[in-house]
């Protein structure tokens, strides 16, 4: 510090480096009008205005230095680009600023909500449009077309191909996109549930070509009527699944889920946590909670119907005929101090992961009161300000992953031995230590596209030093 203050120059750019880590592009633009030799000058740790922009998410900022001539290329001590920061710590818009910057691109005031929200599970390429689901006539004449997709499970489980990519060698694996006519046989051999998932809706471009994982290829002329391309998902049993599996030997079906579900893309992620929640809740609920008899599927699968006359499921709105979701609070607690959260272990976890806390919400509970009837049940620990962050879909079967950040007003922990066998405070410094582990490290945290990683990393994101 005192060195900085004896050295104009060096104080300068200090002062540059705290305004790109601020996110203040206003009074970086005036220090640039007058000093442009700031643009890619580095500090003691070789970091440039470049990379704490990323480290921070800071679009606008990397957007004035990318207009201003900053070398992107730029190595810090630890050998990461400035691309490599904005990966790391998921800042997906500047990630794809830095990896493709172009002139005009949008600014992000007008990007489509924070992006650290948007969790695994939660995008999806379909449109649901739940206005044609009562709609019978036309599903049925959907559910003929030729490019009707369909996605087909096995005892929950999606049947998947698998590629390896030429130039970085990874395997890919994408959802089994089948037709009408693979189904057919199926159907007539044995008895499916057929789910409506919703609809891509195709541009205008004439003759455009889409192509299934294993069917042929359709056109644009192809799609009749509406320009609605249709996805249903059914669950066959295993022995008529397993002749389809047969006939396209590149398919299999995705075991064990966990963590192969994960290595979805994130669009066909959010296809199957539709698919399989809704799947799920039929094999479970095949009669009426309420009297017992046999119901009808209605609604492209988003009902079920109980058969029995004056069955009192009949009259009004009862939530046993629609596909339910549970509720789960899961919460990042933070010491008071505000340098440390609390990670609980579960048994089933694999060795030396750690997560935020969860827990189901019961009847007649708001999510704050749940957060806190949790955490104190599992630790002991008493929290006072409890913060809604954002939610995931998880289908294992159907749980919704509410996903808050709650402040601690006491710190001793007592674990219950029941659901946590061992809780923890953890520094910032142990965290961002397990977060850059090459893989020997003692202690983990669940994987990027779970919201309890996506929680911690938020927490961090919030001290700029870091």
């Amino acid at each position: 510090m005192a060195e900085a203050e004896n050295n104009p120059e060096k104080e300068m750019v200090k002062k540059f480096h705290e305004n790109a880590a601020k996110g203040d592009a206003a009074k970086m633009s005036t220090m640039l009008n007058y000093s442009s030799f700031l643009v890619d000058e580095v500090d003691e740790k070789g970091w440039t205005a470049l990379m704490y922009a990323s480290r921070n998410g800071h679009f606008e900022v990397s957007q004035l230095l990318l207009e201003k001539g900053c070398n992107r290329s730029i190595s810090n001590n630890s050998g990461q680009t400035a691309l490599d920061i904005a990966k790391f710590w998921g800042h997906k818009l500047v990630a794809d600023l830095l990896a493709n910057p172009k002139p005009g691109a949008r600014s992000r005031m007008s990007y489509d909500g924070p992006e650290e929200n948007e969790n695994y599970f939660g995008r999806s390429l379909l449109n649901r449009v739940s206005e044609k689901r009562s709609n019978s006539n036309w599903l049925k004449d959907k559910q003929i077309q030729p490019t009707t997709i369909y996605i087909l499970f096995s005892n929950l489980n999606p049947l998947v191909t698998s590629a390896k990519c030429e130039n970085s060698g990874k395997t890919n694996i994408h959802l089994c996109r089948l037709h009408y006519e693979d189904i057919e046989q199926i159907s007539a051999e044995s008895e499916v549930t057929s789910i409506f998932l919703g609809a891509e809706l195709q541009g205008n471009n004439s003759g455009s070509c889409v192509k299934s994982a294993v069917g042929s290829a359709f056109t644009q002329d192809d799609v009749k009527d509406d320009g609605l391309v249709a996805w249903f998902a059914i669950n066959a049993d295993f022995v008529a699944a397993e002749k389809l599996r047969v006939k396209y030997p590149n398919c299999s079906f995705l075991q064990p889920l966990i963590p192969h579900l994960l290595n979805l893309n994130e669009e066909e992620a959010g296809v199957v946590a539709q698919a399989r929640s809704v799947l799920a809740w039929h094999s479970r609920y095949m009669f009426c909670p309420t009297c017992g008899s046999s119901t009808e599927v209605q609604d492209g699968g988003y009902k079920r119907t109980c058969l029995k006359k004056n069955c009192p499921s009949l009259q009004g709105v009862h939530n046993t005929c629609y596909p339910r979701v549970d509720p789960v609070v899961i919460m990042l607690v933070i010491h008071p101090d505000g340098n440390s959260c609390l990670l609980g272990r579960q048994k089933r976890y694999p060795p030396g992961m750690f997560s935020c806390l969860a827990g189901f919400i019961e009847p007649g509970e708001t999510i704050e009161d749940a957060v806190r009837r949790e955490v104190a049940e599992e630790t002991a620990v008493k929290v006072g300000h409890v913060q809604y962050v954002s939610s995931q879909p998880w289908p294992m079967p159907s749980s919704l992953m509410i996903g808050c950040q709650a402040v601690a007003v006491t710190t001793e922990i007592t674990v219950d031995k029941e659901e946590i066998i061992e809780a923890r405070w953890f520094s910032r410094q142990q965290i961002t230590g397990i977060l850059t582990q090459d893989g020997d490290h003692p202690v983990s945290i669940p994987p990027p596209q779970t919201i309890a990683h996506r929680l911690i990393k938020r927490w961090l994101k919030k001290n700029a030093n870091l």
